[in-house]
C-alpha cells in the first residue's frame, strides 16, 4: 500500500479568510467553516436585524444605526469532540505516483465525556495520480466508552502501477518491470480490554488481487522481474486469514504521540477453509516507544521495531517490503524506511527498526530527522550484518489541527540502492 493523503495546506489557511468575508446565512456558515480542522476557533461577528422599528424615525434609519446583536460563526463544531464530515482537498507528489489529487474526510471524535478516553478517528481518502493510479480507502480507529473495546481496520480499493524489482535483498536498481494491478483489502481487528491499555481479540484480513499486467513504461524497464512472478499469481488471487491479536497501547495520542508505548502482535492463519487460494501463516510484531527529551514536549524521541515473518506458500504481494506503508488504521499507515522506493526490497521475512527526533520549532511548524535499517531474506537464518539496508532523512510538519495533533508531513529521504524521494502525508510516520 502507499504513501497517503497529504492535505493541501493552502486550502486550510485560505478557508478562514474566505469565511471572514462571507455573508452566508448562519445555518450555512458553520458547515462551510467545519471543513477546516483547526482547534482555536475564531469568532466572526455578523449583524442581525431587530424585529421592530422605534416610532418617529424614518423607516430603516434606526435599523441601520442600531447596535448589532452578534451571531457566532465557528470554524470548528461547537462541541470539541464532534466530528466534521466535510471533504477537504488533497494534493501531493511522490516518486511512485507523480502528481496526484483528490479529497479526504478526516473526522476525530470521542465517545462519551470522559477525557481519559482517547479520541477515535476515521479517514476516507480518494485520489487519482498522474500515472493513472487510483486509491479509495476508508479506515477507522475506535475506542468505545471507558475504552472497553477497540476496533481498527480498513476497507480499501487500489489500482496500483509501479516499478517491480523482484524478490530479494540485493535487487538491481537498473532491472525492473512496470506492472499494474487492482487490489481490494478488508482488514479488521476487534479487541476487548483486559486491563488498562492492554487489549486482546481477533484480527481478520482479506485481500483480492486482480490481474497483474506488464505495462509499457520507460525504455529501461524489462519483463524479467514480472516473468519471475508465478503465472497463477499474475492471473490474480485471494488471501484470507484470521488469528489472535494482542495490543498494548499507552500512547497519550494516537495521531502524534508525545509519550507512551505501543505493541501490536498478531498471528494470521490463511487457508483454503477461509476462502484463501494460498495456505500460509504470518507472524508480526510492531513495537514503538515515545519519550520527551530535555524535560518538555518540545523534543520527542520516537523508536520503532517491526518484524514480519511467514511460513508456508506466500504469494508475492504478501511478502514484507521496505519503503512501503503498512496501510490502514491498524498501523496509522506507518511508513517503513522512508527514502527507499516502495517494495524495492521484498521477501518472505522482513525486519526493520527506525528512530526519529521530532522538534517543536515555531507557530504550527515542527521539524524531524530520522534514520532506519532493515533487511529481507527468504529465511531468518540468512540475515547478516553486511547485508543491511539503510535509509534516513529530514522533514517538516504543519500542525493542521492543534487540538487533536493532526499534522501534515513533508519528508525527504534517501536510502540504499540509489533511492531517494519526497513523502507527503497526513499524520506521523509512526
Amino acid at each position: 500500500m502507499r504513501f497517503f493523503y497529504p492535505l493541501l495546506a493552502l486550502s486550510a489557511l485560505a478557508t478562514p479568510a474566505a469565511l471572514a468575508q462571507s455573508t452566508a446565512p448562519d445555518s450555512v456558515a458553520p458547515l462551510l467553516a467545519s471543513a477546516v480542522l483547526v482547534p482555536a476557533a475564531p469568532e466572526i461577528v455578523a449583524p442581525a436585524e431587530p424585529t421592530t422599528e422605534p416610532a418617529g424615525a424614518p423607516v430603516g434609519l434606526n435599523r441601520a444605526l442600531a447596535p448589532a446583536t452578534t451571531t457566532k460563526i465557528r470554524l470548528t463544531p461547537s462541541d470539541p469532540d464532534k466530528p466534521s464530515f466535510l471533504p477537504v482537498p488533497i494534493a501531493f507528489y511522490q516518486q511512485e505516483t507523480g502528481f496526484a489529487g483528490g479529497v479526504a474526510i478526516l473526522p476525530v471524535w470521542r465517545f462519551g465525556t470522559d477525557t481519559t478516553v482517547r479520541k477515535s478517528n476515521a479517514r476516507l481518502i480518494a485520489w487519482i495520480s498522474q500515472k493513472k493510479q487510483t486509491t479509495v480507502q476508508l479506515t477507522h480507529t475506535i475506542f468505545t466508552k471507558e475504552e472497553k473495546f477497540f476496533f481498527s481496520g480498513e476497507l480499501s480499493y487500489f489500482d496500483l502501477a509501479f516499478k517491480y524489482y523482484g524478490r530479494g535483498n540485493d535487487t538491481n536498481e537498473d532491472v525492473y518491470s512496470n506492472i499494474q494491478y487492482p487490489l481490494w483489502v478488508f482488514d479488521e481487528k476487534a479487541l476487548v480490554k483486559v486491563m488498562p491499555n492492554l487489549f486482546v481479540g481477533l484480527r481478520y484480513r482479506l485481500t483480492d488481487l486482480g490481474e497483474v499486467k506488464l505495462k509499457d513504461g520507460d525504455d529501461e524497464s524489462t519483463p524479467g522481474p514480472y516473468e519471475e512472478i508465478p503465472a497463477e499469481q499474475r492471473g490474480g488471487y485471494t488471501t484470507s486469514g484470521v488469528g489472535p491479536a494482542l495490543l498494548y497501547d499507552s500512547r497519550d495520542n494516537v495521531l502524534a504521540t508525545y509519550q507512551g508505548n505501543f505493541v501490536d502482535a498478531h498471528v494470521l492463519f490463511a487457508g483454503k477453509g477461509l476462502g484463501s487460494d494460498y495456505n500460509f501463516t504470518r507472524y508480526m510484531v510492531d513495537a514503538r516507544h515515545f519519550n520527551p527529551l530535555f524535560g518538555s514536549n518540545n523534543t520527542i524521541l520516537a523508536l520503532q521495531f517491526l518484524g514480519q515473518y511467514h511460513t508456508g506458500d506466500v504469494p508475492f504481494r504478501e511478502w514484507g517490503g521496505m519503503g512501503a506503508t503498512l496501510g490502514g488504521s491498524l498501523y496509522n499507515n506507518a511508513y517503513l524506511m522512508r527514502g527507499i522506493y516502495e517494495g524495492r526490497y521484498r521477501d518472505r521475512q522482513f525486519t526493520t527498526a527506525q528512530a526519529e527526533i521530532r522538534q517543536k520549532l515555531f507557530w504550527r511548524i515542527d521539524g524531524a530527522v530520522f534514520g532506519a535499517v532493515g533487511q529481507v531474506a527468504p529465511n531468518i537464518d540468512e540475515y547478516s550484518f553486511d547485508r543491511m539496508r539503510y535509509a534516513g532523512g529530514a522533514g517538516i510538519r504543519f500542525r493542521f489541527n492543534r487540538r487533536d495533533r493532526l499534522n501534515i508531513r513533508l519528508d525527504y529521504g534517501v536510502g540504499s540502492g540509489g533511492n531517494s524521494g519526497i513523502i507527503f502525508a497526513v499524520g506521523e510516520a509512526f
